[in-house]
């Protein structure tokens, strides 16, 4: 069996060449403010792979996305074994754009520390009054711009990202910026109104897209993982202050409260931690994770 190795290494997700595709490895790393901790989530990398799936095939009428394969039989013998079973997904080869497509429905985060300075988000003017954690009258588009490995993804206004899109694709700016905003809406629409039957409030997610080799632009990347997103339960919901959510926040709650932790968590936080991600796959999808 030939050994194969990662062409690209994330925090939580390891890329592998495949000649014409690409195999994307969801590893069960777990990271908090950027830093790679030194426990293992066990089944992590499975509900990240297996949730990128549901949501691709919910959403194939909005736009093609780069999945090809979820079963390891469709890959190199060298994914045949335990440790990728259900984790990894073979994708198509994209040109990725280099933006960040984040979309907030809910007011909270980083966005509402910025409403509460100065009433905008991402240089957005929104209603006065908002409470946190409340729904926006509409979805806003608050692109970012990928930075390197270590640095911060920087904001930017939508304007900008056509001046930032302009760079990399001459004379193709504007349609870009104009099409991946408007598909990033149309998938937040449609996802937060499924999971919102299956008593999920989606406040906000990021997608990324790339171009194929006809340059036709298609969904890559992950997609409304709890790693991407932030789900909250809708039963108990209520807006004016932070909301409990799906996803890593009982590690970064630990990490926060113990200072002096080495990046290390207990067993305890680690399994709480799975339990939600499990929680958050069988709602939406209504099935255990196989």
């Amino acid at each position: 069996m030939q050994e194969m190795k990662p062409i690209k290494e994330g925090k939580v997700r390891e890329i592998y060449d495949n000649g014409d595709s690409l195999i994307m490895v969801a590893t069960d790393r777990i990271s908090c403010f950027d830093v790679i901790l030194n426990n293992v989530v066990s089944k992590k990398g499975t509900v990240l792979t297996q949730m990128s799936k549901f949501w691709f095939n919910l959403t194939k009428d909005i736009l093609p996305n780069h999945m090809l394969s979820t079963d390891v039989k469709d890959m190199p013998e060298f994914f045949q074994q335990e440790k990728f079973d259900g984790n990894s997904m073979k994708c198509r080869k994209l040109n990725m754009i280099p933006v960040e497509c984040i979309v907030r429905g809910y007011i909270t985060g980083s966005g509402w520390a910025s409403y509460q300075k100065t009433g905008e988000v991402c240089g957005i003017r929104l209603p006065e009054g908002l409470q946190e954690s409340d729904k926006l009258p509409e979805p806003i588009y608050t692109p970012s711009t990928k930075a390197e490995i270590g640095d911060h993804d920087e904001n930017i206004s939508f304007e900008q990202s056509i001046a930032h899109l302009e760079k990399y694709y001459p004379g193709k700016g504007k349609e870009y910026a104009e099409k991946i905003r408007d598909y990033t809406i149309a998938l937040y629409k449609k996802c937060a109104e499924y999971a919102a039957s299956r008593g999920i409030i989606i406040a906000d997610t990021k997608f990324e897209f790339g171009l194929d080799e006809n340059g036709n632009i298609v969904l890559g990347d992950e997609m409304l993982t709890p790693d991407s997103s932030r789900f909250w339960p809708a039963e108990g919901y209520e807006p004016g202050h932070g909301q409990p959510s799906f996803d890593k926040q009982f590690a970064r709650d630990w990490l926060k409260a113990n200072p002096g932790n080495d990046w290390t968590l207990p067993q305890e936080i680690v399994d709480k931690t799975i339990s939600k991600y499990l929680q958050a796959y069988e709602m939406l999808t209504g099935e255990k994770l196989a």
